[in-house]
């Protein structure tokens, strides 16, 4: 009988085309292993979304016992990212005066804190959404601004910055019941950008602004992060699929037939190819194969890989008054293992701060998850294990004091 322990932590990415779990083991120093990988093609999944709870569950089971197999650990629970439109962000203020009561005059403590983030989430949301997290940004005490953490100050005004991001109540239920149904507990929701750049953005490039960018199947997330906190976050439909259907549509072939040309031989960036190899596009119909080359899919791939930057870049303008971040561009998710990606990005954006999201070794038996595609399952454990070691120093703020409040115990450590 596989042993069930209480330091083991489980990611669960659901995504469009892959369900991926990383186990994570917390060591004796504090450190965390991961000690076991599964990824399993996803199935009742579309744009980001399920649609099938059966077919869901059923490959979520799949996947996580494939993990344990290979972890040689039974678990009971998880953490999930969300990801796609159900996504929503605001930025929002919170301000309060500073209590008096039964302490040194005006010095602000965390029940202060607490207040005046709680103020700041004060705010109307869709009967439809529910808050997944409110990150402060930062604070400002008498009119001085720009201070990280304010507590045992001296002030009379407490005011703070907030992002809040919300998510579709169903989909939420719908991530929750597929766990249920798998024979899981849902620890908590995460999503799915900042789950990863807990895993591949580094402190510096959050202080200077950096975005991150999930090339997913289904969807394409951006996180904007500036000043070491989320500045917004959204998804675009433009996304892997697009690109694998504009292969099938131009050469006549099934998207399967498709989706491995574009995996094994696509390329997005013509200037890279100087010895393209040929490119075998299968029959259909009782047609004969045909003989392609890089080239010739190249011609598919680039305009549709640069109009998915493009709208990035446009989004950002749109979204932000930002008119340069000094950090870095960083790549996430299946679609940043193409060929040429990191040459049309650098083009596109005009920069040459454009890098790989590739998760830092954390030891363990494997390292396959050293690749863009697993930034944000090793994201999600290694932020519940910042959130596990919060709820030791102040049990005040486990999940069952409201999941917002712990996910920003959790990010403060990380953002700030």
């Amino acid at each position: 009988m596989e042993e069930i322990l209480s330091d083991i932590i489980v990611g669960l990415d659901v995504g469009t085309s892959v369900v991926r779990v990383a186990i994570g083991e917390l060591t004796e120093d504090g450190k965390i292993e991961i000690i076991g990988l599964s990824s399993k093609k996803s199935q009742g999944l579309r744009n980001g979304a399920i649609v099938n709870l059966e077919a869901a569950s059923a490959i979520i089971k799949e996947a996580v016992d494939n993990a344990e197999q290979n972890a040689g650990f039974e678990v009971e629970s998880c953490v999930a990212a969300i990801g796609g439109p159900q996504i929503e962000c605001l930025n929002s203020r919170g301000q309060a005066a500073v209590s008096k009561h039964g302490k040194a005059n005006g010095e602000i403590t965390r029940a202060d804190v607490d207040r005046v983030i709680e103020n700041g989430r004060s705010v109307p949301i869709a009967p439809d959404k529910e808050i997944l997290h409110v990150i402060p940004k930062s604070y400002t005490v008498d009119q001085v601004g720009g201070i990280k953490d304010p507590i045992n100050m001296m002030g009379v005004r407490l005011e703070t910055e907030i992002h809040i991001v919300t998510a579709s109540k169903t989909a939420i239920q719908n991530i929750r019941d597929c766990v249920n149904r798998a024979g899981y507990d849902l620890d908590r929701i995460m999503q799915k950008t900042l789950a990863a750049a807990q895993a591949v953005v580094h402190q510096d490039e959050m202080e200077l602004g950096s975005i991150l960018i999930d090339l997913g199947a289904g969807t394409t997330d951006v996180l904007v992060l500036h000043n070491g906190s989320p500045l917004t976050s959204f998804s675009l439909k433009n996304c892997g699929y697009y690109v694998t259907n504009d292969i099938a549509i131009v050469k006549g072939i099934p998207p399967a037939a498709a989706e491995e040309i574009k995996v094994n031989d696509g390329c997005c960036y013509m200037d890279m190819l100087d010895e393209p190899r040929e490119v075998k596009i299968p029959g259909v119909g009782g047609r004969p194969p045909e003989l392609s080359d890089q080239k010739e899919i190249c011609e598919i791939i680039q305009p549709r890989m640069e109009e998915i930057f493009m709208t990035v870049r446009s989004e950002i303008v749109r979204k932000t008054d930002l008119t340069r971040l000094s950090g870095n561009i960083i790549l996430t998710g299946g679609g940043a293992q193409m060929e040429g990606v990191l040459e049309l990005a650098k083009d596109v954006f005009g920069t040459t701060a454009v890098r790989l999201g590739i998760p830092e070794s954390l030891g363990g038996i494997e390292e396959d998850y050293r690749k863009p595609e697993w930034a944000t399952a090793i994201g999600l454990v290694v932020s519940q294990k910042e959130a596990m070691a919060q709820a030791v120093k102040n049990p005040r703020h486990k999940k069952q004091q409201g999941q917002s409040a712990s996910i920003w115990q959790k990010l403060k450590k990380a953002f700030f």
